[in-house]
């Protein structure tokens, strides 16, 4: 009977006529997951292959039907014109086990879309602004660590070395808190954070049965995150919360939101759960996301010494037109970092695919092919982003791929690294601010090369849903006088 049952399950694009790539008996097309490949590598090659044939293939992720859409138009329709019919990401969560798992990106529905308009204000310029000199005492500190680096004559590990700079601006910025990542590593909080990423507590291809059978998981009673990450994140949101209640403490942050949603008595009020939830999402996300950035950034800069130079040129003539003065305003006037830190992103996107689920049946527009209610799609951001057809020579590191000339010339949703459209990440343009800082710190005062330590070419990790180096990056480091 099972047997019949995966036949049956196989032969579902068959039948619709959509082509579709023959399917492993247990892992459907997912076989190289987690061993060989990341999952955005594995739908580039179906991407490759099927583009232009057909604006989707039909894919298995285990026994799941799972479109992959390879026309640019129709991920379009998906992430944005017709949001309506994909509205949710499809994803496991099980609220009652692993409140950490509940939050603004598994969520679903109405209550995504209430948590969505509750927690944007967060996220609004004016509000970064506010952040900006706290981030920066977090940027000057991490530049001071970088020259105890450069004088000591070692390499710098710089995939440690942004983990625990993102670490403190999230800390600080999100919570209140000092978490003196960049004095020590083996704090808690830094510790902590590094494990949900470096010994998850699920692979990528069983993270991607648990979002196969979601009603089973939670049945069973399956967690995203393990009982000691649980039971840290809740205690420091707990005793954070509580002291300023306590204390009449108010801050700028992230968490200071949460908590007046937290005491309202209106509609707008949340548990304590919803709070503890978007308040991890918000540190973690936040955390790997920048880091893994500015990894990358850091070592095409290294690869690229004539880009390299262009930035700190750019930073130089920037502060000189402010007087020397590097304010927010000045930040945001150093255009080109932009550019380096888009070109980063469109290279090394977070996220290598993005997922979607049909909330009822949708007909692909100049087709005959109808994604049905329940259906999971999985936009192909990493093969997007690597697709000659919007960026020629995709392999090279080339900035001027976002000059305001070129950006016009592509479709808006030929770069996603943090989606598209309603469901687009909340925290993109905090994200972003904390990488450029990273850039300035970095760059102002020293020059960097590539350590013969360092491997080449370099490998993407395959056992993890976020984008990162498989080995450390080693770089050279000598002061700028």
């Amino acid at each position: 009977m099972l047997v019949l049952w995966i036949r049956r399950n196989y032969a579902y694009w068959k039948k619709l006529g959509v082509p579709y790539e023959e399917p492993h008996f247990l892992y459907g097309n997912f076989k190289n997951v987690d061993r060989y490949q990341h999952d955005g590598q594995l739908i580039q090659e179906f991407y490759r292959k099927y583009k232009g044939k057909s604006p989707l293939v039909g894919i298995y992720t285990f026994f799941k039907p799972v479109a992959v859409p390879t026309d640019i138009g129709l991920v379009k329709n998906i992430l944005i014109k017709d949001f309506n019919f994909f509205h949710d990401h499809g994803t496991f969560y099980n609220e009652k086990d692993d409140p950490l798992s509940a939050n603004l990106f598994s969520e679903t529905g109405l209550k995504w879309k209430q948590l969505r308009n509750k927690l944007s204000p967060t996220f609004t310029s004016g509000k970064m602004k506010m952040m900006f000199t706290t981030m920066w005492d977090v940027a000057r500190k991490f530049e001071s660590k970088i020259d105890e680096v450069c004088k000591s004559g070692d390499d710098l590990d710089i995939r440690k070395f942004m983990a625990r700079f993102t670490m403190d601006v999230i800390g600080t910025c999100a919570f209140g808190l000092e978490t003196n990542s960049l004095d020590s590593e083996n704090n808690e909080f830094f510790q902590v954070g590094m494990s949900v990423f470096e010994t998850p507590k699920h692979g990528t291809r069983f993270a991607f049965l648990l979002n196969v059978f979601r009603k089973y998981g939670r049945k069973l009673r399956f967690k995203l995150f393990r009982d000691e990450v649980i039971k840290f994140y809740t205690r420091i949101v707990r005793e954070t919360v509580d002291y300023r209640l306590a204390n009449h403490v108010e801050r700028s942050d992230f968490l200071q939101l949460l908590i007046r949603l937290y005491t309202t008595n209106g509609e707008d009020k949340l548990s304590f759960n919803e709070l503890l939830a978007q308040a991890f999402v918000f540190h973690i996300a936040g955390f790997e996301t920048s880091s893994t950035t500015l990894q990358f950034c850091f070592y095409e800069l290294a690869c690229n010494p004539e880009i390299q130079d262009r930035v700190r040129n750019h930073i130089n003539e920037v502060l000189e037109k402010h007087n020397g003065q590097l304010t927010y305003e000045a930040v945001m006037d150093m255009k080109y970092i932009d550019q380096v830190i888009n070109e980063t992103l469109r290279k090394y996107p977070p996220v290598g695919v993005l997922q979607r689920e049909a909330s009822q049946d949708y007909k692909i527009p100049n087709s005959d092919f109808v994604l049905e209610k329940g259906i999971s799609v999985l936009i192909p951001s990493y093969a997007i982003h690597h697709d000659p057809e919007f960026y020629p020579n995709p392999s090279k590191f080339n900035p001027d791929n976002f000059s305001e000339e070129a950006v016009k010339n592509r479709p808006s949703v030929a770069f996603l690294p943090f989606g598209e459209g309603p469901r687009i990440c909340i925290g993109a343009r905090f994200g972003l601010l904390q990488t450029k800082m990273g850039v300035i710190a970095g760059l102002r005062k020293f020059r960097y090369s590539l350590s013969p330590r360092t491997k080449q070419p370099l490998k993407l990790i395959s056992k993890f849903f976020i984008l990162r180096p498989d080995d450390v990056i080693w770089l050279n480091i000598e002061p700028i006088s």
